[in-house]
């Protein structure tokens, strides 16, 4: 089969794949597109809302729909990161053997992310980049596909520890989930409150996503459509020759190399689900909100003055 072939092959399943999350999850559609998105990169995402948006549900849903293996971890104040990652116990012989913790699956939700410090925060590094985790001296490979969806409460509430940068730029995605429309929160509250059990069927699985992630790499992209995306991260930059008034004013710093190969990447895929054998600018700019968010850190002057981070990237285009 061509990878033509694959592409309308993948369109057709990311629909029904759509249609089985949407048993479940009313609404939220952009969050379902990037959540997709980022797993046929082969990316993580981080889920943003305030409590009650269904952001578990939603990871939950995906990994039934995707026939992965699920992993759910509650990060609180006092997760270590052995709980994460597992630990070398003395077995009944004398000797130490390895406990693999819940990092060692398919899908990993990482429940309220930034109620943990940094410590344990910092555990999922090496597994997130490296799709690896070293534990005592000794390197322990992870199964692919691996994502991380982690779900963070606003960093305004009671106990919550910001993400450090170095721990954002691994995320592929931020995704902002807003509350829901009153048609939609309506539905959510007459289909929630019944006694009906609805069952997810699942769509791919771990092959098949590993095949398309590597189709997606495969997919053509002119040089125009890259130098408009490493354009895009350069304007970003305060100090960059590319940057804007509004970003020399309102920008401690921008994005870094990273985003620009994740822009490239999530163009070829949303480009592919929407039935593209080659992404354009469009695709760019669909992805680039998403991408760039959390990437780009403002100053103290863009606070004082209410300048959001979606305001500045959409001045960029």
């Amino acid at each position: 089969m061509s990878d033509i072939d694959d592409i309308k092959k993948l369109v057709r399943n990311q629909q029904l794949l759509k249609k089985e999350i949407a048993k479940i999850i009313v609404g939220q559609d952009h969050a379902v597109n990037s959540v997709l998105l980022s797993v046929l990169c082969g990316g993580h995402s981080l889920l943003i809302g305030v409590p009650g948006l269904a952001k578990t549900l939603l990871v939950n849903t995906v990994s039934q729909a995707l026939g992965l293996d699920f992993k759910r971890i509650q990060f609180t104040p006092d997760l270590m990161p052995s709980d994460i990652l597992g630990s070398e116990i003395l077995d009944e012989n004398r000797h130490f053997k390895f406990i693999k913790g819940p990092v060692f699956s398919n899908i990993i939700l990482a429940d309220e992310i930034n109620r943990t410090p940094p410590k344990t925060q910092a555990a999922l590094l090496e597994a997130m980049e490296e799709r690896s985790v070293t534990v005592a001296g000794h390197n322990y490979k992870l199964d692919r596909p691996f994502f991380v969806l982690a779900t963070q409460n606003p960093i305004e509430q009671e106990g919550t520890y910001p993400l450090p940068e170095a721990q954002l730029d691994r995320f592929m995605f931020s995704i902002y989930l807003d509350y829901p429309s009153f048609e939609e929160e309506v539905i959510i509250a007459k289909t929630t409150t019944t006694d009906i059990k609805v069952d997810i069927n699942p769509i791919f699985n771990a092959k098949e996503i590993n095949d398309y992630q590597h189709l997606i790499r495969r997919i053509p992209i002119a040089d125009n459509v890259v130098e408009y995306a490493v354009n895009l991260v350069s304007k970003t930059r305060p100090n960059s020759n590319k940057a804007t008034e509004l970003v020399k004013n309102y920008i401690e710093w921008g994005a870094g190399p990273r985003a620009s190969q994740n822009l490239v990447l999530a163009a070829k895929a949303h480009g592919a689900i929407n039935g593209k054998f080659s992404p354009d600018i469009e695709d760019i700019q669909a992805v680039a909100p998403g991408i760039l968010h959390h990437r780009i850190v403002k100053n103290y002057k863009a606070e004082a003055e209410g300048i959001t981070e979606k305001f500045i990237i959409n001045s960029l285009f």
